[in-house]
């Protein structure tokens, strides 16, 4: 099997069992909140905690690939998941849980990524957007099957075998990646201590404070300090940032028209649509009283429609171009996730299944077109600052729409004097984060109209045109 394909089927094993385990745990949440005797919006720290500890340690994973190799770092990755799995499994309060996600967070910051950055590192540019296909396609299987069998279990069985259930795929990469990961290694600069604990600490402060702002956990004063610190060390990275040699995060990178429009703008886009495996297993089950099967049941054809575009991602590139697909799809792509709120309990599940269905398209197509533009003009050299730069913001906003949406919903129950979990406070969550998805429109549209054009294909299709074959007459 060609490279192109072999390694991105190989790290879609670490990519499944992430996505695997944070589908099955959005469906089960009420059931969690239950056993653990908690509110169901408070377990959005379970979510938050995962995404902030992928924030914080993401940002070194291309130097610990670099300085240890990036098949044991990859390895040893995945094994730190399975171990933080296992200790979710084990938790009996909310804490421990929180805990235990924070755990597994350490591992998926260290195994995607670093997967990632062997793609990168080992694919040619002009093969990279199939490359990318390849490596999503199986990964969606997770959230195919993890929505259904999520409910399964939690309906029938116990909602701790959700975290165990992707053991068997984990070691499974562990094999494999013994086995055909090239152990890429890079000469490694000195780690900046310095920016890492600054923006661990600012990352882990700032959102700590940021999702524990309502009543949870901890205290009003405690979560507003937390939040100030948190923000005032990022600042402080900045500054230090311009000082140091070999920066940690290399915010030079911003100065790419296409990745600043790629991560800044993507993070927009993934703000509304982070929010949405947190939103809508609540609505369909606390609001529209659905059981956990019915729920996963509805909820896992959006990755239908996302394995479907990921077949075709490339030509819609190449056919359009990256700025023109950019800007039409998050419009797209927000509108529609703004129409979750107008889903109803009588709302026919056939209409709640087709409208998933070509969400998770447009969503797909979305993704896969940020991921590759925010590289179209990186160099070899900083590649893995950039897969680390990115990966961190990535986390940072899915973490954030998760926070949003709880708040959304908590504030539109305090004005409409009704619980949080009221039905009609969802319908107000979705049309707030969808508009923030929609932000992420001017930030495309600010784009080259070439850009990615090596990627997308377009490249060569212009030079065919712009210099059409003469044809060869015999001499006379």
């Amino acid at each position: 099997m060609r490279q192109g394909r072999l390694l991105p089927l190989i790290v879609a094993c670490a990519l499944f069992i992430e996505n695997m385990d944070s589908t099955v745990i959005s469906t089960s949440l009420p059931e969690i909140a239950r056993d653990l005797a908690t509110d169901p919006i408070a377990l959005k720290l379970a979510l938050t905690t995962y995404l902030l500890a992928l924030a914080v340690f993401i940002p070194i994973s291309g130097w610990v690939a670099d300085r240890f190799g990036a098949r044991p770092t990859f390895m040893a990755a995945i094994g730190v998941f399975l171990l933080g799995s296992v200790g979710c499994a084990a938790s009996g309060s909310l804490e421990t849980l929180v805990a235990a996600r924070f755990v597994q967070g350490m591992g998926g910051a260290m195994m995607v990524p670093v997967g990632r950055l062997v793609l990168l590192r080992t694919v040619p540019k002009s093969e990279l957007v199939q490359a990318l296909s390849w490596l999503t396609i199986p990964a969606l299987v997770g959230p195919v099957i993890g929505p259904p069998l999520g409910g399964f279990i939690t309906t029938y069985f116990d909602w701790r075998w959700i975290f165990l259930i992707n053991i068997p795929m984990g070691i499974l990469g562990i094999v494999l990646a013994r086995r055909f990961i090239p152990d890429i290694r890079e000469a490694a600069p000195p780690l900046d201590w310095t920016g890492f604990l600054l923006t661990g600490l600012g990352l882990g402060l700032a959102m700590f404070g940021f999702s524990t702002l309502g009543r949870h956990l901890v205290s009003l004063p405690l979560s507003v300090g937390a939040l100030v610190v948190g923000v005032g060390a990022l600042a402080a990275y900045v500054w230090h940032a311009r000082r140091h040699a070999h920066p940690l995060l290399d915010l030079g990178l911003f100065r790419l028209p296409t990745y600043r429009a790629g991560v800044l703008g993507g993070s927009l886009f993934r703000i509304g649509i982070g929010a949405t495996p947190f939103l809508l297993p609540l609505m369909l089950q606390l609001g529209f009283g659905l059981s956990a099967v019915q729920s996963g049941l509805l909820t896992f054809v959006s990755a239908l429609g996302a394995m479907f575009m990921k077949t075709i991602a490339a030509s819609v590139l190449r056919r359009f171009g990256f700025r023109r697909v950019l800007v039409a799809n998050a419009v797209i792509a927000s509108l529609m996730l703004c129409g979750f709120g107008l889903f109803r309990p009588d709302t026919p599940h056939a209409y709640i299944v087709a409208t998933l269905l070509v969400s998770g398209c447009f969503r797909s197509l979305q993704f896969t077109s940020l991921n590759a533009i925010s590289f179209a003009d990186v160099d070899a050299k900083r590649m893995g600052q950039a897969s680390s730069l990115s990966g961190m913001m990535q986390q940072l906003s899915l973490s954030m729409g998760v926070a949003v949406g709880g708040y959304v919903l908590e504030f539109a129950g305090l004005i409409g004097q009704r619980p949080a979990t009221d039905v009609h406070n969802f319908y107000v969550a979705f049309a707030v984060v969808g508009l923030i998805s929609a932000s992420s429109a001017w930030m495309m549209w600010r784009l080259p109209r070439d850009a990615g054009a090596e990627m997308s294909g377009r490249a060569r299709v212009g030079k065919e045109i712009a210099e059409p074959k003469v044809e060869q007459r015999p001499a006379t």
